[in-house]
C-alpha cells in the first residue's frame, strides 16, 4: 500500500459526522478572543475578518476535491457535502457578525453600505448563491431532483468567485494575501476544466 493508498484509508476511517462536531470550534475560540481582548484594538472586525477568511478557506476546500482526486489521487469526495455545509455555515456566521456586531442592526445604515459598497454587493450575491446549495446538501434532495442537483451545484463555482472577489475588493489596493486567494480559486476552476485525455497524460 503506496502513501496515498494509506491517505485515502484513513480519511475513509473518518465519518463525515466529526467535521460537524469539529466546525464551531474555531469560532467558539475566536469569539473568546473577542471577548477576552485576544483580538486586538478592533476585536469585532477582527472577528468578522478571521470568520470570513475562514469561510472562503473552506470554499476552496471544496473546490479543490475534484482536483486532488484527478490529479493526485487523494479521495475527499465522502467528506465533500459537509465541508460545503460547513463552509456555508461560517459564511452565513461572517454575515451575522456584519449585521449584529459590526452594524448593530442600523438598516438604514445596512442598506446605504449595500448599495454603494461592490465588495458588500459581491459578497451578499455570493452568499445568495450558496442558499440554495446548503438546503438541497441533503440525500432526500439528491434523490428528489436527480441530474438537476449537480447542475444546482455546480453554482459552487461562482460562489467560491464572488467570495474571491469580496476579499479583493474589501482590501485597500492590491495586497498579496487575497491575491493568493483569487489565484487558488481561478487554478482550482481550470484544473476542474481540463478535458480527460489531457488529465491522463498528465499523470503518465
Amino acid at each position: 500500500m503506496n502513501l496515498t493508498d494509506k491517505l485515502n484509508s484513513t480519511i475513509r476511517s473518518v465519518p463525515p459526522w466529526v467535521l460537524y462536531i469539529l466546525a464551531p470550534l474555531p469560532a467558539v475560540w475566536w469569539f473568546y478572543l473577542g471577548f477576552t481582548g485576544g483580538l486586538g484594538a478592533e476585536p469585532i472586525k477582527e472577528l468578522e475578518h478571521k470568520v470570513g477568511e475562514f469561510a472562503l478557506q473552506l470554499l476552496i476546500a471544496g473546490l479543490a476535491v475534484t482536483p486532488l482526486r484527478r490529479f493526485f489521487g487523494v479521495n475527499l469526495i465522502k467528506h465533500r457535502r459537509a465541508i460545503g455545509v460547513v463552509a456555508f455555515f461560517y459564511v452565513f456566521l461572517h454575515l451575522l457578525i456584519w449585521l449584529f456586531l459590526d452594524m448593530s442592526l442600523l438598516w438604514s445604515q445596512i442598506l446605504a453600505d449595500l448599495v454603494k459598497r461592490w465588495y458588500i454587493i459581491v459578497g451578499m450575491a455570493g452568499f445568495v448563491l450558496l442558499i440554495p446549495l446548503a438546503i438541497t446538501s441533503n440525500n432526500w434532495s439528491v434523490r428528489k431532483l436527480g441530474p438537476r442537483w449537480r447542475k444546482l451545484h455546480k453554482l459552487v463555482y461562482a460562489a467560491v468567485l464572488l467570495g474571491g472577489l469580496h476579499y479583493v475588493l474589501l482590501v485597500k489596493g492590491l495586497q498579496l494575501e487575497p491575491m493568493l486567494y483569487m489565484t487558488a480559486i481561478l487554478v482550482l476552476l481550470v484544473a476542474r476544466m481540463v478535458p480527460q485525455k489531457r488529465r491522463a497524460v498528465a499523470r503518465a
